[in-house]
């Protein structure tokens, strides 16, 4: 109990100084001078008003969205089988772990105005579609970037209800359409309103994907966030809209939980039996959605890796060298372009993303690791329930919001960290710590006490006993949850936006600046960038899934 005491010291003590101390101040800002002016501006304010009104608008279509297109392909999952069904999994899970801004790259590359698409138009004498700074973008990147929430959270619900009572519902004389919604939907509700929640959490803080496809004329509560902050240097109006947003996402992460909670109860739960597909016109129509589907979730991403790698016809006019394909983009990385708005090459920050993750992975790991053999240790008891979800608290917590925070608090002695390089691998460890002790625990609690007491008994010393058994066990998780806070590092786009040096960028960053400019070099830049970062992020989450223990672990 005394290591207990300890231990738990670790991690309450980096949430109040880098969690609650930085929200804490936004609320201290945003009603700096007393309650009545930031309520009335919240109430009255018509700009706040249509910013708000659109960020709801913008997530419940992108959700309803979602969930028209992921609801038939998790039915197809769950109670079919059909050749590519394994392969259609991992395609449509590579989007959601890619950072946003290469979703924005991707979909740039295919339908952009430089993209595959509108080129062809050109060759072809016709106008080009205009794509990006459109609602369509918003929307169909956001049912790009969270179906696979649907397909796994609903499929694997769905595969575990037993077909029973579908079936005495049919043999009774119902038809498929009232028995899908009379039996199968509200067995199913559970999991598709957890599903859509969530998927209504990660719309409503979107922020790379609006800001880069959406455009200016596009704003949420997150971008207006930044813009206050960044462009007019506002911070109560910042504090008071990260107030605001922070008390939703927190409410709706409430409701999250207590509707997950049930999903591991389902009704009737034995699997049902996995069937081919009966007639040729449902393996046709089968095929069709399908292939859509792929098509959806592998075009923009192979797009963007063509692109880099390409030199377009129309390119000509701004860069020398013949059409086709070329490594200019990726040697071009190399340079530092002193004579234009940029303030560091691609490689300083390519350079300076590597440096950040690997401190990000390093303070993740001093942080979680201890914290992870405690709560593994401390199961059941009354310390564990009240340090669970607290630090789970980060994820209800948008990272911008998170960001602005830091700028606020982090600006007086003893904690004057603003001008620090050490504030983004802070910022990117608060983020990345849920995960990775949501990857330990589950790996600690699966150790046989036995083995521990053998070695008591043995006359090992607890440090000996922690060294030879529990580390060796589980060494794949641990190298599993570095992987995790590695690929959430040199992704991670809203906080650093805000608190990264303007000398130092990392790879989101300068992807942002680089598709801000004009001119097919810093377009191709942009394209091989998102290209290495996309590389660094899927391959980072293939190998967690080659080294999670089977089982075990709650990715």
């Amino acid at each position: 109990m005394r290591r207990a005491a300890w231990l738990v010291l670790i991690p309450l003590l980096f949430l109040a100084l880098f969690y609650f101390y930085p929200l804490g101040s936004i609320f201290a800002l945003s009603f700096e001078g007393g309650w009545v002016q930031p309520l009335s501006k919240l109430l009255t304010d018509n700009s706040i008003h249509r910013v708000v009104g659109f960020t709801f608008w913008q997530a419940t279509l992108s959700t309803l969205l979602t969930l028209a297109i992921g609801l038939p392909a998790a039915h197809l999952l769950a109670r079919y089988e059909f050749p590519g069904k394994r392969l259609l999994r991992v395609v449509s899970s590579i989007p959601f772990v890619l950072p946003t801004l290469v979703v924005a790259a991707a979909f740039n590359a295919v339908l952009g105005p430089r993209g595959w698409f509108n080129q062809a138009l050109l060759a072809a004498g016709q106008p080009p579609v205009e794509f990006i700074n459109t609602f369509t973008a918003i929307l169909i990147a956001h049912v790009f970037y969270n179906t696979t929430i649907v397909l796994r959270m609903v499929g694997d619900f769905w595969s575990r209800l037993s077909p029973r009572i579908e079936q005495a519902a049919s043999t009774l004389g119902a038809s498929g359409w009232r028995v899908f919604v009379y039996i199968t939907l509200p067995m199913l509700a559970p999991a598709l309103a957890a599903a859509a929640l969530l998927v209504f959490i990660f719309n409503f803080t979107s922020f790379g994907v609006v800001l880069v496809l959406g455009g200016p004329q596009f704003a949420t509560i997150e971008t207006e966030i930044y813009y206050q902050t960044v462009a007019l240097f506002n911070l109560p109006t910042a504090a008071l809209l990260a107030l605001l947003q922070l008390l939703c996402t927190l409410a709706l992460t409430i409701v999250y939980t207590l509707l997950s909670a049930r999903l591991s109860r389902p009704v009737e739960p034995r699997a049902a039996r996995l069937r081919p597909l009966r007639t040729q016109r449902a393996a046709w129509l089968s095929a069709l959605f399908l292939t859509a589907l792929a098509v959806l979730f592998i075009a923009p991403l192979s797009g963007l890796a063509a692109r880099s790698v390409t030199r377009l016809e129309t390119d000509r006019r701004q860069q020398a060298g013949p059409p086709g394909f070329t490594l200019d983009y990726y040697r071009a990385l190399g340079d530092d372009p002193r004579n234009n708005l940029f303030f560091a090459s691609p490689a300083r920050a390519i350079q300076t993303s590597l440096v950040y993750a690997g401190s990000t992975v390093a303070l993740a790991l001093l942080t979680g690791v201890p914290t992870s053999w405690l709560l593994a240790q401390q199961e059941r008891t009354r310390l564990a329930r009240l340090l669970d979800p607290l630090l789970m608290l980060p994820l209800g917590t948008s990272a911008l919001t998170l960001g602005l925070g830091f700028i606020v608090a982090l600006d007086t002695p003893p904690l004057d960290l603003r001008a620090s390089p050490v504030l983004v691998p802070l910022a990117h460890t608060l983020v990345a710590l849920p995960f990775v002790v949501r990857s330990l625990v589950p790996a600690l609690r699966s150790i046989r006490p036995r083995l521990r007491q053998a070695a008591a008994m043995l006359g090992a010393t607890p440090r000996q006993v922690l060294l030879t058994i529990d580390v060796p066990l589980v060494g794949r998780a641990i190298l599993a949850a570095a992987l995790f806070a590695f690929a959430i590092s040199v992704g991670e786009f809203g906080a650093t936006a805000l608190i990264a040096r303007p000398e130092y960028p990392t790879m989101p960053v300068l992807i942002y600046r680089l598709l801000a400019q004009p001119g097919a070099l810093t377009y191709g830049q942009a394209m091989a960038l998102s290209t290495l970062l996309m590389l660094f992020t899927g391959g980072g989450m293939l190998l967690i899934e080659r080294l999670r223990i089977a089982d075990v672990g709650e990715f």
